[in-house]
């Protein structure tokens, strides 16, 4: 007789009980199983006591977030599709109509494209202040603030702000925090401990992160992470979360559980590649201005020494360069074509080298001060060996001449 479906769907088999290995189990759901009705009216999807649905959590997603929650130093964690997921999700849990968003003017360009876009399409205002005086943000807090963007370093043009001080002028005005980590990664420096040894703690209300980064590390997985240490807050942005359908797939929490285990190693690799490349860059005349934080000519340099340290590990792979304006735009783009193993592309933290060019007159109100006149060119640095990526840089710059 012909086997039943029944009899596959409803198999009686488990498997023995007690299976370790190196990575953890991947579950993929959308239903759960309730064991009875009362269990079903029981359980509780806003804590991890028990699963309801899949969008709410597995085995695996709760281990991805616990496991975030010690890398960051937080407490709760939700998992959201990507970074900018991250940044929406947040912003949409704590902005009502009327209020507003203060943001730093190097900040990452979504961010400010949903202040620009669907937030004053809700009737949410915004306000730019300048990253690295914390006394144009301590200006720019109104009674209609409700919360305050940090990012450490600023996105392209790495500057690093007083973090120390930005936090403490939130916390005085009573208005909410949240710090975009991608570039710290829970690594260089602890955004709920700014201060280590302090009788009074520092902390950033919120952390998010593109886990698509470093925390993932292979440059295919997009992921996003919102970390707190209120529950209160927390259960705010969950709701939020929840409204929204926000979810991620098994198999992209388990692509970031196998990197988190390495991430410190590699971090550090990235780090010391970059500082080496970006040392280099300074030697070179075709460059009117270098930046990375671990440079002391570069816009906050001081302010990473005192809050990360300055050692192996304390900045994230990326430096930005300014060619001279003797260059033209054709120029610039044509070395970029040049390189052989830097890969033309956005984001970074994956294995691969990347540059991209970017158009700073048109991501800023103004050319800022502190920053030299000329074509902008973002690298991340992968994880090829040094040597070879100097070579490269040398034989595109050589297309200058």
């Amino acid at each position: 007789m012909p086997v039943s479906s029944t009899d596959l769907i409803h198999h009686g088999y488990l498997p023995p009980a007690g299976f370790a290995g190196t990575q953890p189990g991947i579950f993929k759901a959308s239903t759960v199983f309730f064991p009875n009705v009362a269990a079903m009216r029981q359980f509780e999807w806003k804590d991890k006591s028990a699963y309801t649905y899949g969008l709410h959590g597995t085995p695996t997603s709760y281990t991805l977030e616990e496991r975030l929650c010690t890398l960051e130093g937080g407490l709760q964690c939700l998992l959201v599709p990507s970074g900018l997921a991250a940044i929406a999700n947040v912003s949409l849990a704590l902005l009502n109509s009327g209020d507003e968003v203060l943001i730093p003017d190097n900040v990452y360009g979504p961010n400010k494209a949903l202040a620009q876009g669907e937030l004053m399409h809700w009737g949410i205002s915004h306000q730019f202040y300048d990253a690295l005086n914390p006394q144009d943000l301590a200006a720019k807090i109104t009674p209609k603030t409700r919360l305050v963007w940090l990012e450490a370093a600023g996105s392209v043009t790495l500057e690093f702000p007083d973090l120390i001080a930005q936090v403490r002028i939130c916390k005085a005005a009573g208005v909410l925090c949240a710090l975009d980590n991608t570039w710290g990664a829970g690594l260089a420096f602890a955004p709920f401990d700014l201060q280590p040894g302090a009788k009074m703690p520092l902390a950033v209300d919120i952390s998010i992160h593109a886990l698509t980064k470093y925390p993932n590390g292979g440059g295919d997985v997009l992921m996003g992470s919102v970390i707190t240490r209120s529950e209160a807050l927390h259960m705010q942005l969950k709701l939020c979360h929840m409204r929204l359908g926000l979810g991620v797939a098994a198999n992209d929490v388990e692509s970031v559980l196998r990197g988190l285990p390495s991430i410190k190693l590699r971090y550090t690799a990235h780090d010391e590649a970059t500082r080496a490349l970006a040392h280099w860059c300074q030697t070179r005349p075709e460059f009117a201005q270098v930046l990375h934080p671990a440079l002391a000519n570069s816009p906050g340099h001081r302010h990473w020494q005192v809050l990360c340290g300055g050692g192996p590990g304390t900045a994230a792979g990326l430096f930005s360069v300014i060619f001279k304006p003797d260059y033209s735009q054709a120029q610039v783009d044509a070395f970029c074509d040049g390189l052989k193993l830097f890969e033309i592309g956005y984001s970074w933290g994956g294995p691969v080298s990347l540059v991209m060019p970017y158009n700073l007159a048109s991501m800023r109100a103004g050319w800022p001060a502190h920053l030299a006149h000329g074509t902008l060119v973002r690298f991340s640095i992968g994880l090829e060996a040094v040597d070879d990526l100097r070579a490269d840089l040398a034989a595109a710059l050589h297309l200058l001449a």
